[in-house]
């Protein structure tokens, strides 16, 4: 029996990733085996650029890291990174990309839940895995049970923030302003206008922009003029960016609250001082005393020559998840991974003890985060 069990041990070593069905494929060398390819589908230009270059950061941080862990005869991580360029369309050439010519293990992204909303219907198709790392938009684990994702959606962080900032500010009456021609965007303020309900919160005015907008003026001095208690803006950060900025420069003085688009050091960096006091939630901050978390930040900055945001740590983890996930399937069979990244709980990250939803969302706390002194700090309740 024990030379059963050790001979069933060497098959598996040697035919790691080639299970097919119940049989096993040995037809590469034991060498190639112990690489499992993962591909990245990330915003690297684009629209999404200033999260999907972080994203790339922080997993490739996670890939080294696990690569140096496992020696010289453990699994490997062979990393996959293609440009989604933030464009639905690149987003599918990319991801029939990697499913059908790299033929990966799984997919990590892609940066946007517009572009998720097209490419992940893709990999359920393909029935490969996926795991978006920054995707918040309401519908995306609903396209199938091969999706999931490590990032807190609107409809968890946005209600959490709103009920916080209500009691720190004693708001009665917002405006809104939000991007209506990105799935993001929209579903973030799907998300707000809920919670503004919930709440009891008196909605002043719903004023919209477009991407490319670079000029606010126009709805700001409207919502100016209606003196609301605070302005609630769902954006991504390129205009969100502008919107505080120009908020402060008409005089604006009212807390502004941002969804997870402001989730980024492009926030503060393309803002500057106008972004004190701008409220965010959150599903991480950088002063978690966790042990994995310091040991994350402090070899980010030593890496990369800044700190870390929300979208790098989200990546980290994602990495993390997924490396864990293949592991504990002992295969790179598809449906194995799938069935353990179902299975994944209370698994220590970045981001907390970590477990996926029965909907394949995920399943920890959120924060509300406010800038302070330019640093994204955890706002006290």
């Amino acid at each position: 029996m024990d030379n059963v069990k050790r001979f069933i041990g060497m098959a598996v070593t040697v035919c790691f990733g080639l299970t097919l069905g119940s049989g096993l494929l040995c037809s590469e060398a034991s060498a190639a085996a112990k690489d499992v390819k993962i591909g990245f589908a990330l915003s690297m230009t684009g629209g999404a650029a200033a999260y999907g270059a972080t994203q790339k950061e922080g997993a490739q941080l996670a890939v080294d890291e696990i690569n140096a862990a496992a020696g010289a005869n453990g699994l490997k991580i062979k990393a996959i990174f293609e440009d989604d360029a933030s464009s639905p369309q690149q987003g599918i050439n990319v991801f029939n990309k990697l499913i059908n010519g790299d033929k990966v293990a799984m997919i990590i992204g892609p940066t946007l839940s517009n572009t998720a909303k097209v490419t992940d219907r893709i990999a359920q198709q393909a029935r490969v895995p996926v795991m978006g790392i920054s995707n918040t938009a309401p519908g995306i684990t609903e396209i199938g049970n091969y999706v999931f994702r490590d990032s807190l959606t609107e409809a968890v962080v946005i209600p959490h923030t709103i009920e916080v900032a209500k009691k720190k500010f004693a708001l009665h009456k917002v405006a809104v302003l939000y991007g209506n021609d990105d799935a993001f965007t929209k579903g973030g303020y799907v998300a707000f206008m809920k919670a503004l309900k919930d709440d009891g919160l008196k909605v002043l005015t719903e004023q919209t922009f477009a991407k490319g907008d670079r000029d606010f003026s126009a709805q700001l001095t409207q919502i100016k003029s209606l003196k609301p208690d605070a302005i609630i803006v769902s954006a991504l950060v390129e205009a969100a960016s502008g919107i505080v900025r120009q908020a402060r420069q008409l005089g604006i003085t009212v807390p502004i609250i941002g969804g997870n688009g402001f989730n980024s050091p492009a926030l503060i960096k393309n803002a500057g001082s106008a972004a004190e006091g701008v409220l965010i939630g959150a599903a991480w901050n950088i002063t978690s005393p966790q042990a994995l978390n310091k040991k994350f930040v402090a070899d980010f900055t030593a890496r990369y020559g800044n700190p870390p945001g929300q979208f790098a740590a989200q990546a980290f983890a994602g990495v993390h998840i997924a490396y864990e996930a293949i592991k504990k399937a002992g295969s790179t069979d598809h449906k194995a991974i799938r069935d353990a990244l179902a299975n994944v709980k209370n698994f220590e990250t970045v981001l907390g003890k970590y477990s996926f939803t029965a909907g394949r969302d995920a399943g920890y706390t959120p924060i509300v985060q406010i800038v302070k002194n330019g640093k994204f700090a955890v706002l006290s309740e």
